[in-house]
């Protein structure tokens, strides 16, 4: 396959193995290279990340709470005793 991937033409192979193959050793180098930029763009994202997390949470607790309150407000009931 081609590198777009058109069936019926050839890719040229380049591999550290004989005759160029692709060895095991060339698909682990390309994993440890992928993962070490996956690992980098995610440790420069971490504090924004945790600070979207953070908000969220309270974000989260006040619609709960202000949620519960309106919630009890509706359900409670008012009993009013006369005397007379």
């Amino acid at each position: 396959m081609s590198p777009r991937g058109l069936p019926g033409t050839k890719a040229a192979v380049t591999g550290s193995g004989p005759g160029g193959r692709i060895t095991p050793d060339d698909i682990r180098a390309q994993a440890q290279e992928l993962a070490g930029d996956v690992d980098s763009k995610v440790e420069s994202a971490r504090p924004l990340l945790m600070y979207a997390a953070v908000g969220g949470a309270v974000l989260f607790t006040l619609a709960a709470f202000w949620l519960g309150r309106r919630s009890g407000r509706r359900r409670s009931t008012v009993v009013e005793i006369r005397r007379g």
